[in-house]
């Protein structure tokens, strides 16, 4: 593999670090990642950058007298509110694994679940394509339940059909990978990010963003217009006003015009020009706003020539589904 053109670094394990932490043994007594595998790589990819686990735990971290906090985690936790304290109080500098669920689409759930027992969701075919089960305590866990409570935290309640159900919990995904991602694009902390995952690799109810049968999820639309290498984004209030804010990930200075505007009465709440240098922010604009009102604002920007566009869902949960199912169509969603 070392010719692959987009391999950046061999990383001896996956959270197997983690593991022996949680055994209150000495990840760097690994032998296998702390001598063979380096060693290996050094003889047949010297050139190419090594790390031992991810996250690594070297034994500066792991001897800290309180608990450890490594610069780089996979900040899975509780998997609650997209929002919540585990998420936007973490303190890691590379975060190299995050997701949220989403359901596929009908059609492929159909190839996998049997006709009778596509609703309710609570079966045994549902958890057979659930990833997997985990207990905590006495409390047995499964990412179906899982997904379904993420859904009821952003909209309240638990809809009582499948179409529904699908929308619900692929918005919820959608929201929340690009909250990630925006987060740590919008912080001067947090120096990369990788979300959890494309594609799923057989039928299955998961984080991945298209389905094993290669249907796209709303969140695969969502990531896609975040991750544009120059993206307007809103961050999340303080003091009374949100903040209108271009990153520029490129090589050029990026220039061109902005608006802001309120997708249910479609008034301008912020527009103007910019002129941004390569790799860095800049706060176009201000908006007044308050932390109880639930509106969903519209970005749109031109530069190069080309359109782009982009939004922010203000307020706290739980918002109305049918609500959000009609600005959809001004996001250019249909349901």
């Amino acid at each position: 593999m070392r010719n692959h053109p987009s391999l950046i670094l061999w990383c001896g394990d996956n959270e197997c670090d983690y593991a022996y932490i949680s055994e209150n043994l000495r990840p760097s007594d690994n032998v296998l990642t702390r001598k063979v595998l380096p060693s290996v790589c050094k003889q047949l990819d010297p050139y190419r950058p090594y790390v031992p686990s991810s996250p690594y735990l070297s034994d500066k971290v792991v001897g800290q007298s309180e608990r450890f906090s490594p610069p780089e985690m996979h900040l899975w936790g509780p998997r609650d509110y997209y929002k919540s304290q585990f998420y936007t109080e973490s303190k890691a500098s590379f975060i190299s694994e995050i997701g949220y669920h989403g359901c596929p689409r009908l059609e492929s759930l159909k190839k996998f679940i049997p006709e009778g027992y596509l609703w309710p969701w609570n079966n045994e075919y549902w958890r057979a394509h659930a990833v997997d089960h985990w207990k905590t305590g006495k409390r047995e866990y499964n990412r179906i339940e899982l997904m379904a409570n993420q859904v009821k935290e952003l909209f309240g309640s638990i809809p009582e059909n499948l179409n529904d159900f699908i929308l619900a919990s692929q918005i919820t995904q959608a929201e929340a990978l690009k909250f990630f991602v925006e987060r740590a694009r919008l912080s001067n902390k947090i120096w990369g990010i990788i979300w959890w995952n494309v594609i799923d690799c057989w039928p299955q109810v998961s984080d991945a963003i298209v389905d094993y049968y290669f249907n796209k999820k709303l969140a695969y639309y969502y990531v896609k217009r975040v991750q544009e290498p120059f993206c307007i984004m809103v961050n999340e209030p303080e003091a009374w006003h949100i903040r209108v804010i271009g990153v520029n990930d490129t090589f050029l200075e990026k220039t061109g015009s902005y608006r802001v505007f309120d997708a249910d009465t479609k008034e301008e709440l912020s527009s103007g020009n910019f002129s941004i240098s390569s790799y860095s922010k800049a706060t176009l604009g201000k908006i007044r706003v308050s932390r109880g009102e639930q509106k969903m604002l519209v970005i749109e920007w031109e530069s190069d020539g080309k359109k782009f566009l982009n939004h922010y869902l203000l307020g706290n949960p739980p918002f109305n589904l049918t609500k959000y199912i009609e600005w959809m169509k001004v996001l250019r969603f249909s349901y």
